[in-house]
């Protein structure tokens, strides 16, 4: 790895789930290698995820009808989003 990349792991969604509970099956860790620089100027924030949720309203964005309720659905082979804590590593502002 080049300086400033780091091993970043993602998980997955795979698909739609139809029906019951999502399963392990459904979803798949990957990691991939991102570059960590603020670029010249930006006001953006790099940060350390420590913690990440997995709360019982993620369940119906794993369904093609998530979109009715106040958030989007996931998007099948795109890393499921959520919400948590972190360290920021450091600021543009």
């Amino acid at each position: 790895m080049a300086s400033g990349e780091v091993k970043n792991m993602q998980v997955i969604f795979k698909e739609y789930i139809s029906a019951g509970v999502p399963k392990e099956s459904d979803m798949a860790v990957t990691t991939v290698t991102t570059k960590l620089k603020l670029s010249e100027g930006s006001d953006a924030v790099l940060v350390k995820n420590l913690y990440l949720s997995c709360d019982p309203y993620m369940r119906s964005r794993m369904t093609k009808k998530g979109h009715r309720f106040y958030v989007d659905a996931f998007t099948p082979g795109l890393p499921v989003s959520g919400f948590g804590v972190a360290k920021v590593l450091e600021s543009g502002e």
